[in-house]
């Protein structure tokens, strides 16, 4: 028989009331806005998780507002409390997390946390709901293994999102008089896990192969293994960065017209497979470059240094952020230099410097469009503004020119000689390129531009034209 509206019913929060996990949102916040406290946290450990909880809580300011919810679940909650039945939020958290959560939902009569002796989880929370209402029947809703043990117990079962590995052991040892309810969310972790790698981004790292090219040794084999190497090493490398970037960006994300879907900040994909997949994927990086020369790994770890300087503070300075952008485009090329054993030349860099930070101020002009779309005037998180829009178009226009007029100089220059016998047939490069980043700052300046340049640029088939003639001229002229 279903519970009656006076069977209370004791709610978990991480992974059940809440999509996140809040020790792991308190972590990454401490991360972000005190990274030195976490040198405690290995002492704080030591006394218990409960203390490290505590600690953590004393010093962690979470937005509780902008965390994500199971929309489903939250309603069957808000419908049992208009029942007039007693919702009691119980949690593994901090307790004084758990009642911020509690007070923002709306439908708890209490909330019940741990505290600086006692982890409320698995037997320790049985303990506590049997304190609370003694030998009287209750119900429990939860995500995880730790509820099992309170499920045996519970009169009416109610799993949220859980594994089949857990509904199987549910199922096992269920009473037939008692209930039990699921509540699932659609989708698929490893979907979600697979979005938060970007995959997609993985083409920008094909600038290792520009040296091998621009040297005109792609027919070497030995050379293009190594810059194959190179290229899953750095791939590796960035999906590593984009997790650690993604979870450090949540409060930003959560507030973004579009970053809000983003695996980590909607809840798809659990915060504990970041903190263990990204350090994974960093030393597969580089275990995979220790095959390349010494100068590689030296690169790639300027690159991830690099990258996350960038995510915890630069990625906050009005400008300074596309400089740094630019520079991390340009050390791929330097990284596909130092792969194969070739100097870069001096214009290579030059042209990928204006070339990159044009295009990172393309893509900041068009999230400010997207902002302003949404009645927005600020990038959270960031150092732009609405304000800032004709200024980003001009310098961004400029910067991307300066690029093709390096390139110009080049084919002028009669250094170029040595890798091309027909080098005036480079100026022919400068008119479809000219075409193609004027066009592109049109598309950005009438909003239509969905943030990405770069993948823009791969889907459409205009600029795919345009890059291919490119490509031809620069053949022909060999």
């Amino acid at each position: 028989m279903p519970p009656t509206p006076t069977t209370p019913l004791f709610v978990d929060l991480d992974g059940t009331v809440l999509r996140s996990d809040l020790l792991f949102e308190s972590v990454l916040w401490l991360l972000r806005h005190k990274p030195w406290v976490l040198l405690l946290a290995p002492f704080w450990l030591m006394r218990g998780r409960a203390r490290l909880k505590f600690e953590v809580a004393n010093r962690a300011q979470p937005i509780i507002e902008s965390q994500p919810r199971n929309p489903e679940f939250d309603a069957f909650l808000r419908g049992e409390a208009e029942r007039g039945r007693d919702l009691i939020l119980i949690s593994a958290s901090d307790e004084r997390l758990t009642r911020l959560v509690a007070n923002h939902v709306g439908h708890f009569v209490d909330a019940i946390g741990s505290d600086e002796s006692t982890n409320l989880k698995g037997h320790n929370k049985l303990i506590r709901i049997r304190h609370l209402c003694g030998d009287s029947a209750f119900a429990y809703a939860g995500d995880s293994a730790a509820d099992l043990v309170i499920w045996q117990h519970a009169e009416q079962r109610i799993t949220v999102n859980a594994s089949k590995e857990i509904r199987t052991q549910l199922a096992n040892h269920q009473p037939v008089s008692r209930e039990t309810l699921h509540f699932d969310i659609p989708g698929s972790s490893l979907r979600a896990f697979w979005r938060a790698l970007r995959p997609h981004q993985w083409l920008k790292n094909s600038l290792l192969f520009l040296p091998l090219l621009l040297s005109h040794q792609a027919d070497d084999l030995p050379l293009l293994f190594a810059a194959c190497v190179g290229f899953i090493s750095f791939s590796l490398c960035a999906s590593s960065v984009y997790l650690l970037n993604d979870m450090l960006d949540l409060e930003s994300d959560r507030q973004h017209v579009s970053k809000h879907k983003r695996p980590f900040a909607s809840g798809d994909l659990s915060l504990r497979v970041g903190f263990v997949a990204a350090p994974l994927l960093l030393l597969a990086s580089f275990a995979i470059a220790a095959s390349l020369p010494a100068s590689f790994i030296l690169v790639l770890t300027a690159y991830w240094i690099t990258t996350l300087l960038y995510s915890l503070y630069i990625k906050s300075y009005f400008l300074l952020d596309a400089v740094v952008l630019a520079g991390l485009f340009t050390l791929r090329i330097v990284a596909g230099s130092a792969a194969i054993g070739v100097v870069t030349t001096d214009w290579l860099l030059a042209f990928s410097l204006f070339l990159f930070f044009g295009l990172a101020l393309v893509k900041r002009h068009a999230e400010l469009m997207n902002l302003q779309k949404a009645g927005k005037l600020a990038s959270a998180g960031r150092g732009y503004n609405v304000r800032h829009l004709a200024l980003i178009r001009r310098l961004g226009s400029a910067a991307n020119l300066a690029a093709i007029a390096v390139f110009a100089v080049y084919a002028l220059a009669p250094s170029t000689t040595q890798l091309y016998s027909q080098p005036l047939i480079l100026l022919g490069v400068c008119p479809p390129m000219i075409y193609l980043v004027l066009r592109l700052w049109r598309i950005a300046r009438a909003g239509q531009l969905q943030e990405d340049p770069v993948r823009f640029a791969m889907q459409d088939l205009r600029s795919q034209l345009l890059l291919g003639a490119c490509a031809l001229i620069i053949w022909l002229a060999i």
